[in-house]
């Protein structure tokens, strides 16, 4: 039963009219369209189930076999984004020479591709009030932060930080969640990841470490990536992002861009237009 493959133009978009207003969105989709990114589709018929298809996604994600499985040709917006930096991340951080990705490629490339959600929260707040996204996000993150006990002022007031600078709250995001990646990833007892995760509550995201999906990403790191050590070059891309005055912008010019670039050389057409440099291209 082996799965369809379908390309980015051969999906149905959910929620696409709500990103509109997000240049940074339609350059990711746009990576994912030059590169003939393949979507994998569960075979038709009863068990092909959203349910199901999220658990093989989340269990068997390798990007030399082709990228997040669906249960069908639909796909949400927000999704599109998550897929196309995980491709980036596998694109910029995986061996030369092959092979599975390391230990910091893996947490690294979860947590850009995770941390961008408030970046689009952000974005669409006061933009787009009836985005399918923003209403699934914002529930889920509220529930997380008051089981972590924010109150619902001090929940009001994240989301006002979100939506005044959406981009701080990518990089201080990103930067938690490898953190906690790291950290936990070198606990070996529950007593140790308690204090591990003790030990990030002092963040102002800490409230919503819950909200992702830490074990999986631990646990996918233990069974599938090598165990060399520290991957000097990756370390060297998480410290020019907490260096850059504006990571989203670095990541623009140093994997979209590129990215763009060569997928229209291997396509022996002229690359056409490029992201913009600067602030002005994540408006």
């Amino acid at each position: 039963m082996e799965f369809d493959s379908r390309t980015i133009d051969e999906l149905t978009i959910g929620d696409e009219s709500a990103f509109r207003h997000i240049g940074l969105y339609a350059d990711l989709k746009e990576v994912l369209r030059r590169s003939g990114y393949p979507f994998r589709i569960l075979p038709k018929g009863p068990a092909a189930r959203a349910d199901r298809a999220l658990l093989v996604n989340l269990t068997f994600w390798a990007g030399d076999a082709g990228g997040d499985v669906l249960g069908d040709v639909h796909i949400e917006a927000d999704i599109v984004a998550h897929a196309a930096w995980h491709h980036l991340a596998a694109r910029a951080l995986a061996p030369e020479a092959g092979g599975p990705m390391s230990v910091d490629a893996i947490f690294l490339g979860e947590a850009i591709a995770s941390a961008f959600d408030v970046y689009l929260i952000g974005r669409l707040l006061g933009h787009a009030p009836r985005s399918a996204f923003l209403k699934t996000q914002v529930l889920a993150m509220a529930d997380t932060a008051s089981a972590a006990g924010l109150s619902e002022d001090s929940f009001a007031a994240l989301l006002a930080e979100l939506s005044h600078s959406p981009e701080r709250a990518f990089a201080d995001l990103r930067e938690l969640l490898s953190d906690a990646t790291h950290a936990l990833f070198a606990c070996r007892s529950g007593e140790e990841a308690h204090a591990a995760l003790l030990a990030l509550d002092g963040h102002r995201f800490s409230s919503l470490l819950h909200r992702y999906e830490l074990s999986n990403w631990v646990l996918y790191a233990r069974a599938y990536a090598p165990s060399h050590g520290a991957d000097a070059g990756v370390r060297a891309v998480d410290r020019a992002l907490r260096k850059a005055k504006a990571p989203l912008d670095w990541l623009v010019a140093h994997w979209i861009g590129p990215a763009l670039a060569s997928a229209a050389l291997r396509a022996g057409a002229p690359s056409g237009p490029q992201p913009r440099r600067g602030r002005s291209r994540v408006l």
